[in-house]
């Protein structure tokens, strides 16, 4: 059904399903309530989809430190040790008969030896039985690495699945924050207050107090199990091979829990638009305020592939000649979108009408295109690129569809004129509707 409500609905017309009938489970499961559609995404943070961007960058800029307390939610019901059963849990099988079998689509939390330093980040991980998972932990990610420092040691790394937590921790935990970000720092400043956290049982790990549902475990080291197929987002059935094995510890939980999973799979799903937005935002703040190009009014980055096969759009008020071109070839460089297309600030880049609409008219692709050639691929999904010793190198696409030329009268009436026959139309009592974005653009330039 969720599938259903990602391929068959437009963005603005998903949302997310509660089911409270689990075969083989107590709990209720429900999937794709954050990542249905930009609108629920702002809804979660209470503010409007077109105050996205603003309120990650002021995260960003001003991030808030979680506090620590005693007792917590997530830790109503405890299972440690024999007492703990994941069959109890109704995790999904994401792709019913080609997933090699049910999986925790959820944040995961890692720490790192001697530091204390703490990454979130959400790695698949296939439910093997009662007690262990497998964990897709690729090395060079944050979770992997951590979790390294402890088995150079000889020691098991601890690990968490935080199940159900509050919105802005698992937004936070999707974004390919940049390096030394921390992920609970920054979900403070898209809340506007500290996130609380609680120790876990078997570990020192903090995790988010009012979380539905942490899954405790540990990793030994050199423990390793077969992990895949699974249905990614990018559309095609992944294999990964021989993965992490993680024993789990415990199992607490609210009275009341509710099991919450990302759904993934064909795009668009949920997990490519919760990625898209996040990180759209991120770089929307590192061109504005990390590179000082505040001609940059706004950015968006299709809800198809999320952050590693995306493309991006942003809009400006070029400065110069080449302004446009040289903010598409920064964002090649500086982000892993396969594809940027470079508008002026009248065009409602969100709009896929308003797009073909600017494509057909200010874009020469003879002079406007550029291929940027042998980048290194960090989206190791990507099908189109191949792996040539173990490495992606592949090729990004920039346009610049930006006025180059003086352009004729936009052939709309005068914003006068429009806004008296919008009157008359409401008089009349023809149908009602809101003035789209592209159209108020064009009248506002009339």
């Amino acid at each position: 059904m969720i599938k259903w409500a990602f391929q068959a609905l437009s963005n603005e017309d998903r949302f997310g399903l509660l089911f409270e009938n689990v075969d083989g489970s107590s709990l209720p499961l429900c999937t794709g309530l954050l990542g249905a559609s930009r609108q629920a995404y702002a809804l979660a943070l209470g503010i409007e989809p077109d105050d996205i961007n603003r309120c990650w960058e002021n995260a960003l800029l001003n991030p808030i430190k979680p506090i620590s307390v005693d007792t917590a939610p997530c830790q109503e019901i405890v299972q440690t040790g024999e007492d703990v059963r994941l069959g109890e849990l109704p995790v999904p099988t994401w792709t019913p008969g080609k997933d090699l079998g049910p999986y925790l689509t959820t944040t995961v939390m890692t720490m790192e030896h001697g530091t204390g330093n703490q990454n979130t980040g959400v790695y698949r991980t296939y439910v093997r039985d009662e007690n262990h998972v497998v964990v897709n932990l690729r090395p060079n990610r944050h979770g992997h690495d951590q979790c390294a420092t402890w088995w150079a040691e000889g020691k098991a790394a601890p690990i968490a699945w935080v199940i159900g937590a509050e919105p802005a921790f698992q937004l936070a935990s999707v974004a390919a924050l940049p390096a030394g970000a921390q992920e609970m720092e920054i979900a403070g400043g898209l809340k506007g207050a500290p996130v609380e956290l609680v120790k876990c049982l078997g570990s020192d790990i903090m995790v988010p107090a009012n979380a539905e549902i942490i899954i405790e475990g540990e990793i030994q080291p050199g423990e390793l199990d077969a992990e895949g197929p699974f249905g990614e987002n990018i559309g095609f059935m992944m294999a990964e091979g021989q993965k992490a094995v993680a024993l789990v510890t415990a199992v607490t939980k609210r009275k009341d829990a509710i099991y919450y999973g990302i759904t993934s799979q064909m795009p668009p799903s949920e997990s490519t638009v919760l990625q898209s937005t996040a990180n759209a935002a991120l770089v929307f703040k590192r061109l504005r305020h990390d590179l000082g190009e505040t001609a940059i009014h706004d950015l968006y980055v299709d809800l198809t592939f999320g952050g590693q096969m995306a493309h991006a759009i942003v809009s400006m008020t070029p400065a110069h000649p080449g302004h446009g071109m040289k903010i598409g070839r920064m964002m090649a460089e500086i982000s892993s979108f396969k594809r940027i297309t470079v508008v002026d600030e009248d065009i409602d880049i969100r709009d896929p009408v308003h797009m073909d609409w600017v494509l057909n008219t200010r874009y020469n692709p003879a002079v406007d295109t550029v291929i940027v050639e042998n980048v290194f691929m960090r989206g190791a999904l990507d099908p189109s690129v191949p792996r040539i010793d173990g490495v992606k190198m592949g090729s990004k696409l920039v346009i610049d569809a930006t006025r180059r030329y003086d352009e004729a009268d936009f052939s709309m009436p005068p914003r006068e004129t429009m806004m008296k026959a919008l009157d008359s139309w409401n008089e009349e009592g023809l149908p009602e509707f809101t003035v789209p974005k592209r159209a108020q653009l064009r009248i506002d330039k009339s």
